[in-house]
């Protein structure tokens, strides 16, 4: 357990993908089965202990210091692990603390009752670097800049081996891994799971224009815009999966490898093929065309979905890219061959939950440049730029995939309330909930439209938060309003990608992944937007259409 408590530390105090990845490494070659095993579950989020939950932990903490005491603490801090790790009164004594394995495995097997009781007792063991360690392994969401793709890439480092392969056999395996580790320490063979409809590492894009050259009228050479060499199309506001259907097993994929087959049933009752395919999970709206994301995020992380709900939101993939055709793979073909394949599959198909991805014309930058700032509908975030030439490789390549994203939609807003944030984050006030104007019965007054928690850099964060700690005005349990007068108000320009309408919302508005743009340290809070600017943005109502 000292070990793994050392690495996750270690992790978060480094801050470059490089060194995390050489510490990952370090790590699972230093240590043994099953050790190293149930420290990558840990890692990937596959590890689930159904007995202790945050809940769980909140409780012994709460039993074992004075409530309020515990409360103000978890107020500051903002994080559960930390917070119980530093507070706990512990009573270290002769007994050793438990290797992770022997934890893991004897949490596994206990009841939730026992699962409690056994916690507390390790928690008066360890240090409080160890028991935030324990705390974050028990109850999950470890917030240390470390995802299950770079653990794989480690892995693949560690062995030598590509880390494509690693998640082709990633659903086959399940922890501790120690055929995994005997593959890539070189005493054994590759494993071979006998998985039916596999996950095929995906294609990722780079962004054809960075953000910091957005302004940029050079951003994209002209030259590279031909038709010979590049293929268009629309690029939509839904979840990117995979779908395969391979020797009667039926199963949809995020991007990451998820399995979210049971969320969509009426999906895989279309998927009557023989093949794996890459594309976007969308929703259709009740006049034909694509439902807004609000519509697909009804569906999403459900356990269960009832009949109303596949009927009012009936879910489809456009294709985009096929990859396995009848038992044949497809991915070492260039673009070109995959595109007639994929059209002569969807033709086949016949299904109305499978339809294509059309492409666009690709004529002039100018042509291409006002097509992705107005596209035909509201649900498509820009373009793809695709090589016809390229092969379907795992991971980000350099040259063959481009995204190119409308703008976003700014609107300056004036901050309103703001929380402590997470993980490194816990000491600074990150979250922040912001609003414009609107006419009210005592005249204007500020609605909330929305919450943004990045898009600032370290220095500018260090502002904000100095920013809250001397205007802050009330405070509700963890968050704290601020000052927010047309005189005396923090004017944030947010960018965002799509609005909506949404009862929930006290401004019948919902944004689509909103983020500061700039702090407007230069402007009058009483001169931010006012809420029929955000109005007129809204897409048009499909229903209207029909």
């Amino acid at each position: 357990m000292q070990a793994f408590s050392d690495l996750l530390e270690r992790l978060i105090l480094t801050p470059s993908r490089n060194g995390k990845i050489d510490l990952l490494v370090n790590y699972f070659t230093s240590e043994v089965n099953p050790a190293r095993g149930w420290a990558l579950a840990v890692l990937t989020g596959e590890l689930d202990i159904p007995g202790v939950k945050a809940g769980s932990i909140r409780r012994l903490a709460e039993a074992r210091s004075d409530p309020e005491l515990f409360r103000m603490s978890y107020d500051y801090v903002g994080d559960l692990a930390e917070t119980v790790s530093l507070i706990w009164p512990g009573t270290r004594g002769a007994n050793r603390v438990p290797p992770i394995e022997d934890i893991v495995e004897t949490l596994l097997r206990a009841t939730r009752a026992e699962g409690e009781r056994l916690v507390a007792g390790w928690l008066d063991q360890l240090d409080p670097k160890g028991r935030w360690a324990l705390i974050k392994m028990v109850t999950g969401g470890l917030r240390i800049g470390v995802s299950a793709r770079l653990t794989k890439l480690a892995l693949a480092q560690m062995g030598g081996v590509d880390a494509g392969e690693i998640e082709e056999i990633w659903h086959g395996l399940e922890p501790p891994y120690e055929s995994l580790f005997d593959w890539l320490d070189g005493t054994a063979g590759k494993p071979a799971p006998d998985i039916k409809a596999p996950f095929r590492p995906v294609m990722l894009a780079h962004p054809l224009v960075t953000k910091d050259k957005r302004d940029d009228p050079d951003a994209v050479d002209p030259a590279m815009i031909d038709p010979e060499v590049f293929a268009a199309e629309w690029k939509y506001d839904g979840i990117r999966v995979q779908a395969v259907s391979e020797r009667g097993t039926r199963r949809i994929y995020t991007r990451t490898g998820d399995d979210i087959s049971h969320t969509f049933p009426d999906v895989l009752a279309g998927m009557d093929f023989d093949a794996a395919i890459d594309g976007e999970l969308l929703i259709r709206a009740p006049n034909g065309e694509v439902a807004p994301f609000n519509d697909l995020q009804q569906r999403l992380n459900r356990k269960t979905v009832s009949k109303k709900q596949m009927e009012t939101r009936p879910a489809f993939i456009r294709a985009y890219d096929i990859l396995v055709d009848g038992g044949e793979d497809l991915r070492t073909l260039p673009f070109r061959d995959r595109r007639a394949r994929l059209e002569d599959f969807v033709a086949r198909a016949g299904s109305e939950r499978i339809d294509l991805s059309p492409l666009v014309p690709v004529t002039t930058l100018d042509a291409l440049e006002a097509a992705r700032n107005a596209p035909p509908a509201p649900e498509i975030e820009g373009l793809m730029l695709k090589r016809w030439d390229s092969l379907y490789e795992a991971g980000r390549p350099t040259g063959p995939w481009y995204k190119w994203k409308r703008d976003p939609f700014l609107v300056d807003a004036v901050l309103l309330y703001a929380q402590r944030g997470h993980g490194r984050r816990s000491s600074f006030y990150s979250d922040f909930t912001f609003g414009v104007w609107r006419d009210g019965a005592d005249g204007p007054e500020l609605t909330p439209v929305g919450k943004a928690y990045f898009g600032f850099t370290d220095e500018e964060l260090k502002q904000l938060d100095k920013f809250v700690r001397e205007n802050t005005i009330d405070r509700f349990g963890p968050v704290r309003a601020v000052t927010a007068t047309a005189e005396d108000g923090l004017v944030l320009e947010v960018a965002f990608e799509g609005l909506q309408r949404s009862p929930r919302h006290k401004s019948g508005l919902a944004m689509r992944f909103p983020r500061i743009n700039r702090i407007r340290w230069d402007k009058p809070a009483g001169e931010a937007d006012q809420l029929a600017t955000l109005e007129k943005m809204l897409p048009p109502d499909p229903l209207a259409k029909s």
